[in-house]
């Protein structure tokens, strides 16, 4: 008898009956409490801002209840909490492929005259991370969770894969990029069953606070979603500070609607090519755009022990994040939007001449970050 292949259920790309809300007034909560609205979490953030989720009345549905919230609040961002996602792609063939020689990034080992790492700090979102792996014996890794401790706890493959890219052990069997480098990483994850790991926006938004009270100049979010007020004006308020977001651009395909923060203009979107310089084929493609880095069967971390290849742009985002940090470390007083500039330029044009909407302006080029 021929067995039925059960499909996979279709991602949930929000929580059923809930809201968040970003500087709602005690005002306004006290007449939607009064209605049937429910806080479940709340949270002060920097400069004594706020964010809410709730959950709405019974018989409301979700477009009725945000125009109801926004209306007894106008000044707030109110949106559904959407979920996101880690931008892992397809499994990889057999091959140990070092991706950072492609682009000539030299480990800070290699010789004398390399970058040196030490004094950097970088923030991070993802899933949980093993931080006792060997890729990251002897970094400097500290891993805070955001997520509710009721909720199930992520995975800690992506997670692990991200931080070793980023700081691992220099000695290691794939070198981290910033081996010395500090990490601050931040899990707003947890396993929802049958949707593998999801972060939603409540806790995004969490997380993007925390790190602008670490002082964090960088942050690399190797994840994806739908567009979201809440989660937009929290990304302004932090590249109004000059802190400078990274994002995965996605793996849903050529032809898929841009996804987000990648795609929010205040954030650098990043693609993956292999190691001929193709374009990876499931990633995202638009204008929104900007660099491209290897992603392809990129040697990576484990999440137990060991190494093994891994596609998506989850891991050609922590290559700009990478660079954009050396590149601020080595020139302190150098404005951000000269060195995006100089990324940009000096990036290899890999399409058609000048920007397109499928290599950005090109592939990363991090040679000369150190002169």
């Amino acid at each position: 008898m021929e067995r039925r292949r059960v499909a996979a259920p279709a991602p949930l790309r929000f929580a059923r009956a809930e809201l968040v809300g970003r500087d709602l007034t005690p005002a306004a909560l006290a007449r939607l409490t009064r209605e049937g609205y429910v806080v479940l979490e709340q949270a002060t953030l920097t400069e004594g801002r706020t964010v809410h989720r709730l959950r709405i009345p019974r018989r409301v549905t979700l477009a009725q209840a945000r125009a109801r919230v926004q209306a007894e609040a106008p000044q707030a961002a109110v949106d559904l909490n959407h979920y996101y996602r880690p931008n892992i792609g397809d499994s990889c063939g057999a091959g140990e492929c070092l991706a950072r020689r492609m682009i000539g990034w030299t480990p800070v080992n290699d010789n004398a005259q390399s970058c040196n790492s030490g004094g950097i700090r970088i923030g991070m979102i993802d899933t949980a991370i093993n931080a006792k792996h060997d890729a990251l014996a002897g970094s400097k890794v500290e891993v805070k969770r955001l997520a509710a401790a009721t909720l199930p706890a992520s995975g800690r493959q992506h997670g692990t894969a991200i931080a070793a890219l980023l700081i691992g052990d220099a000695d290691g069997r794939s070198p981290g990029l910033l081996p010395g480098a500090e990490l601050i990483a931040v899990d707003t994850f947890h396993q929802r069953s049958g949707q593998g790991d999801v972060s939603d926006v409540y806790s995004l938004v969490k997380a993007l606070d925390y790190l602008e009270s670490r002082d964090v100049a960088i942050i690399n979010m190797s994840l994806s979603g739908p567009a979201n007020s809440v989660l937009e004006s929290a990304v302004k308020r932090l590249a109004e500070e000059g802190i400078v977001l990274v994002a995965a651009a996605g793996n849903d395909g050529p032809k898929a609607k841009p996804v987000y923060p990648a795609a929010y203009p205040e954030v650098v979107a990043v693609t993956a090519v292999d190691r001929q310089k193709r374009a990876y084929r499931r990633a995202v493609r638009g204008p929104h755009i900007d660099l491209a880095a290897p992603g392809v069967d990129v040697w990576i971390a484990a999440s137990v022990q060991g190494t093994r290849p891994r596609t998506g742009t989850s891991f050609a985002a922590p290559f700009v994040t990478a660079a954009i940090a050396l590149a601020r470390k080595n020139d302190p007083e150098a404005r951000m939007e000269d060195i995006l500039s100089r990324l940009t330029t000096t990036a290899e044009d890999l399409g058609a001449p000048g920007r397109d909407d499928t290599f950005g302006w090109g592939l990363l080029n991090p040679k000369g970050l150190c002169d």
